[in-house]
């Protein structure tokens, strides 16, 4: 849920839909409007790029290689080809964002790498549902499953804990696949959890992170942060294949050094969270509307009747 930004004179509302419908945060714009003067190098050899991957290594306290990409789902796809042959599989939950919404991205970007979807309570996946994928056949004639990946926080809103992370990273480590996060709203997951970044990352068995700053900010670009540093072995070649490479890269990477410069990004997240319980108990009291499952993040679902 987000405030909307209005003209000088017209009454403020609030704006339900998405939080893909706000604007830039001040401290994103702020970074961009100071990142406008002079003149620097392009394609990411510019200061405010090294300050955006040192912010994100700062955070994650962990010497990761960091991308910048337009979207989520150039991060995503890119960061699951990164890890995929053509002949490989993906394992998802069915709800997931890379199976739902993204138009065979992730298919595309790996030249065939095929999505096997999985269900789960409340959008999340547990360590049996994986294994069952994976094991219902060897044979050579499936796609090998290669990695799984997970949404934090989830398509319903919900959080993976660092050992239901942990735990889902060892059936990775059994089977040999790849642990990716789809961490879009990854920002409201720390804020709901109240843990770490790393806990429930790379601590916790997390190769490669997708991580949001659209939806807690910035205007534009995500970042895809890779723990398992061999992953990212010709990444950048791969981005810039895909059209991701933006040229005056200090506009798409200066938002994370205002979000992440105190901590702006953590107490837009708990505010987004503390706005979706305000307006689920609000919604609670009213005659025939039903909550449905239960939030720990920024979204609400609810059935009107």
């Amino acid at each position: 849920m987000n405030r909307s930004v209005h003209p000088a004179g017209v009454a403020p509302g609030c704006q339900f839909a998405s939080d893909n419908t706000a604007g830039s945060c001040p401290e994103a714009w702020d970074a961009i409007a100071r990142a406008n003067e002079g003149c620097v190098p392009s394609y990411g050899d510019d200061p405010w790029t090294g300050r955006a991957c040192d912010a994100i290594r700062r955070l994650f306290e962990c010497d990761a290689d960091v991308f910048f990409v337009f979207n989520g789902t150039a991060a995503n796809s890119l960061a699951l080809a990164a890890a995929c042959q053509s002949y490989h599989s993906v394992v998802c939950h069915e709800l997931a964002h890379v199976e739902t919404d993204e138009c065979g991205a992730p298919e595309f970007f790996s030249n065939g790498t095929k999505v096997l979807t999985a269900p789960g309570a409340d959008a999340k996946l547990t360590p049996a549902a994986v294994a069952h994928v994976v094991e219902r056949r060897r044979d050579i004639h499936y796609p090998k499953p290669r990695a799984l990946s997970i949404t934090q926080a989830t398509e319903l809103s919900t959080a993976y804990t660092p050992a239901e992370v942990a735990a889902l990273a060892e059936v990775c480590r059994t089977h040999g696949l790849v642990l990716h996060m789809d961490g879009a709203r990854f920002a409201n997951a720390v804020a709901a959890l109240d843990v770490p970044p790393r806990a429930i990352t790379w601590e916790a068995g997390v190769d490669v992170l997708c991580l949001g700053g659209t939806k807690n900010g910035a205007g534009i670009g995500e970042a895809v942060v890779f723990f398992r540093r061999a992953l990212a072995d010709e990444f950048a070649w791969r981005c810039k294949q895909a059209g991701q490479l933006a040229s005056k890269m200090r506009f798409l990477t200066a938002p994370w050094v205002g979000l992440l410069d105190g901590d702006a990004w953590l107490r837009h997240a708990r505010h987004a969270n503390a706005a979706a319980a305000r307006l689920e108990r609000g919604l609670a009291g009213v005659p025939g509307v039903e909550i449905l499952g239960r939030r720990q993040a920024n979204a609400v679902f609810a059935r009107l009747s």
